[in-house]
C-alpha cells in the first residue's frame, strides 16, 4: 500500500498534476490569510443560534425541508432589503458555501463538452470546480492594473464562446470591483456568443464602495448573482451560499442537487444569522474602515496597492513575494501568498491584529532598504 500515488490512481486526465484548494493554516498570533470576519459573533446571536439548533433537534429523525423555502424567503427579504432590489423566493436559491452554489450551476450549465471563461487572477475555484465537474476552463485576460480588459474580454468570449463566464466583483484575490456597465457588456457578449450563463459571484459585496448588481437581473434570464454568509455574516463555519437569479435558474439547478442538500442545523443557524443583519452588518463598516486604513498605511509605507471593495487588500511589489511572505510570518503573521508575481493579500482584521501586521510590513521594509 505504501508509496500509491494519487497518479497511481484511475483518476480522470483533467485532474492529474492539480492540487487541492487550500490556504495555510499555521499556529501564528495573527493569521490574516484566508478573509474571515475577524469577530466572533455577538452572544446574543449565538443565543438565537442555540434555541432555533435545540427546535431543529427535536426533529432530526426526520429530513430537513428539502427545498429551504424558509431560509430563501428570508435569504430573498435580505436581498430586497439591502439592495433595493424586488426579490422574491423564487429567486433564490441556497447551498453548502457559495462553492456548492458554483458547483450545481456548472453541473447544470457546463459538464462534459461545454465550457467556462473566467478572468484571472481570480478566484481559483471557478476553475477547480470548472474541471471537477469535467467543464473544460478558459482563463481570460485581465489588464495589468487587474481591471477587466473589456475588448480583450468580448475577444475572449467571442472566440471561445464559452457556456458560463465568470465575472467576480469585488474580485478576489485582488479586491477590485467591476462597474456595472463592464458586466453589461460581458453579458451582452456572452448572448450574442451562444448565449451563456454569466455568474457575478459577489462574495465580498456588502464591502463594496458601490452597489450590488442586483438590479441587472431584471430581463435577464441568464444573469446569475452568487453570494455567501461566510465574509460580510461572520459565518464562515456555517458554510451557507446563496444565489439570486429568474426563477427558472433556480428550477434547472434542482435537477442536480443533493435530496437533502441543506441541514436542519444549517437552515435553523442560517435563519437566526438572518435575524441580527444590523448588528453584523455593523461589523463590516468596522471592517471597511480598517480595510482603508491598511491601504492607507500600505500607502505611506511605500507599498503598492489594488485599490479594494472587499475585506482584504492585495499589496506589492516583492522582487519575491514568496520570500516576502516568509519574513511577514517570522513576525508572527500570517497573509496569503496566492502565487501571483510580487504581490501578497492581507485580510482586514481587528485594529489589533491590523497594527500587527504594519508593524511587521514596516519592519520588512526597514529591512529591505539596509
Amino acid at each position: 500500500m505504501n508509496g500509491v500515488r494519487i497518479d497511481d490512481l484511475p483518476v480522470r486526465d483533467e485532474l492529474r498534476g492539480k492540487s487541492p484548494y487550500g490556504a495555510p493554516q499555521l499556529d501564528v498570533p495573527v493569521r490574516l490569510n484566508t478573509n474571515e470576519n475577524p469577530y466572533p459573533l455577538p452572544e446574543p446571536l449565538v443565543e438565537r443560534i442555540a434555541e432555533r439548533v435545540r427546535e431543529a433537534a427535536r426533529n432530526l429523525n426526520r429530513y430537513p425541508d428539502r427545498d429551504a423555502v424558509e431560509l430563501r424567503t428570508q435569504l430573498a427579504k435580505y436581498l430586497t432589503d439591502t439592495s433595493g432590489h424586488e426579490v422574491g423566493v423564487a429567486n433564490v436559491w441556497a447551498a453548502n458555501g457559495s462553492n456548492e452554489v458554483i458547483q450545481q450551476l456548472l453541473q447544470t450549465f457546463g459538464g462534459p463538452g461545454r465550457t467556462a471563461i473566467g478572468f484571472e487572477p481570480s478566484y481559483s475555484m471557478h476553475g477547480l470546480i470548472a474541471r471537477g465537474t469535467g467543464t473544460g476552463w478558459i482563463s481570460g485576460p485581465r489588464g495589468d492594473d487587474f481591471t477587466i480588459d473589456l475588448a480583450a474580454a468580448r475577444k475572449a468570449i467571442a472566440e471561445n464562446q464559452p457556456d458560463v463566464v465568470f465575472v467576480t466583483t469585488p474580485n478576489n484575490p485582488t479586491g477590485n470591483a467591476v462597474p456595472p456597465e463592464t458586466v453589461l457588456a460581458l453579458y451582452e457578449a456572452a448572448q450574442a456568443a451562444k448565449p451563456s450563463m454569466v455568474v457575478v459571484d459577489e462574495a465580498y459585496i456588502e464591502f463594496s464602495h458601490g452597489d450590488s448588481l442586483l438590479p441587472l437581473l431584471e430581463g435577464r434570464p441568464h444573469l446569475v448573482v452568487s453570494r455567501t454568509m461566510s465574509k460580510a455574516f461572520g459565518a464562515a463555519g456555517l458554510r451557507l451560499g446563496y444565489l439570486a437569479a429568474h426563477p427558472a435558474v433556480v428550477d434547472a439547478v434542482q435537477l442536480v442537487r443533493l435530496p437533502y442538500h441543506l441541514s436542519a442545523v444549517t437552515q435553523a443557524t442560517a435563519l437566526a444569522a438572518l435575524e441580527h443583519t444590523d448588528t453584523l452588518l455593523g461589523y463590516v463598516e468596522q471592517l471597511k474602515a480598517e480595510r482603508d486604513r491598511l491601504v492607507r498605511e500600505l500607502r505611506a509605507t511605500g507599498y503598492e496597492v489594488v485599490e479594494s471593495d472587499a475585506n482584504f487588500v492585495q499589496f506589492g511589489r516583492f522582487e519575491d513575494a514568496h520570500t516576502a511572505w516568509r519574513q511577514i510570518l517570522d513576525h508572527g503573521v500570517l497573509v496569503r501568498d496566492n502565487g501571483i508575481p510580487g504581490w501578497l493579500r492581507v485580510s482586514a482584521g481587528t485594529p489589533e491584529e491590523n497594527d500587527a501586521f504594519l508593524d511587521a510590513v514596516r519592519a520588512l521594509k526597514k529591512e529591505q532598504s539596509q
